[in-house]
């Protein structure tokens, strides 16, 4: 079978990936005053410079910056939309793992103007990234704009901004519209949207949770679905957009459960992206059979290793893993990466870069074997 030369890639990953000591110390000497942003810079460079020799080294196709500027995969992007400020009030996401329950906490968003693009955000961090790599397609992840929502409910909608809400979802998706215009214009090619949501919504305390806040959760993925449409219908033909999602990524915990049955059919067969990364690395995410529902044309890029431990998987058994998918999608249509990304916020998952570099080097080496 011939190799992809388009993302997704056979071998892919996510996009996250764990901070260096290095960094993690420039980070806590900046926030404690002894560092300027100049300096915190120049410790971001360094590190970026050797995560994305670090996966060209690998034999990987495509490279992100690890989002080593970033305190969070998502919040980072949308503070900076605007129409959106940040409240004293803390979004709290109860998150479990092995150990027990948690909570990721951030601050509180409002939607108390009107929501647009002032200037495209993270366009530095990509002109970055695009310098830097040699052999890789220079990947971005942003997160969707389903994201937005999910985060605050439209109970963060100022009425007096939108009394009529359908023109927030206008403006939302013409947002990021703009956005993904504005990346194509600096050279991107390769986009993903991160996007918890539509995985959460699987999960039936999830959607109780949102239906408590007034929104319909028996139908929101639905919409979800027509505005990120909305947000990629005008991009360039060269520009392969994909989304992942999964449920949930902080310190190891998660925050949902079950598997892509409620949205699939809506999912694969609407949502106009280029491929889809999805978590599958234990029964919390429930079998493959939701596949069924992918067109052809599409990919799916099956997320079979783990980011929560560093235990390594078995080679022979993600090879029979990825035979159980293809009775559901065909082969061809199929990729490799891990669930989720190493490091979904600054703190990163519980295991060590060996261990990291470990997976992603088992990812490379099962791709190879399967596809050629």
């Amino acid at each position: 079978m011939a190799p992809r030369t388009e993302p997704p890639f056979r071998a892919d990953h996510v996009g996250s990936l764990l901070r260096p000591e290095s960094l993690l110390d420039a980070r806590a000497a900046h926030a404690e005053g002894r560092l300027d942003a100049d300096g915190l810079r120049e410790a971001e460079d360094a590190a970026i410079r050797d995560v994305v020799a670090l996966q060209e080294e690998i034999g990987l196709q495509a490279a992100t910056d690890g989002e080593f500027r970033r305190t969070s995969w998502h919040m980072d992007f949308i503070y900076q939309l605007g129409g959106i400020t940040k409240t004293d009030e803390q979004i709290r996401v109860r998150m479990i793992n092995a150990e027990g329950e948690g909570a990721f906490t951030s601050a509180g968003l409002a939607i108390s103007e009107k929501v647009r693009l002032r200037e495209p955000i993270f366009a530095d961090a990509f002109r970055f990234l695009a310098e830097q790599t040699t052999t890789a397609v220079p990947k971005l992840t942003i997160p969707s704009p389903s994201m937005v929502h999910y985060r605050g409910g439209t109970a963060a909608i100022d009425r007096g901004v939108y009394p009529d809400v359908e023109e927030f979802w206008n403006d939302l998706s013409a947002a990021y519209a703009d956005e993904v215009r504005a990346l194509a214009e600096l050279g991107c090619r390769y986009l993903q949207l991160d996007d918890t949501s539509l995985a959460y919504l699987n999960d039936p305390a999830q959607r109780a949770e949102m239906a408590a806040k007034g929104d319909d959760a028996e139908h929101q993925h639905l919409r979800y679905i027509r505005q990120i449409n909305a947000a990629i219908a005008d991009r360039p033909s060269d520009l392969f957009v994909t989304t992942h999602m999964c449920r949930g990524n902080f310190r190891s915990s998660w925050a949902a459960e079950g598997g892509y049955d409620f949205v699939a059919e809506a999912l694969f067969g609407e949502l106009a992206v280029d491929g889809f990364f999805c978590e599958f690395d234990d029964e919390r995410s429930g079998g493959f059979a939701p596949l069924r529902f992918v067109p052809p044309g599409k990919q799916v890029v099956l997320g079979l290793v783990t980011t929560k431990n560093g235990r390594l998987e078995d080679a022979d058994a993600l090879k029979r893993r990825i035979d159980e998918a293809a009775k559901y999608v065909p082969l061809e249509q199929l990729c490799l990466s891990p669930q989720c990304g190493f490091s979904s916020t600054v703190e990163g998952n519980s295991l060590t870069l060996d261990e990291e570099i470990a997976k992603l080097r088992l990812i490379v080496d099962v791709a190879q074997d399967v596809w050629g």
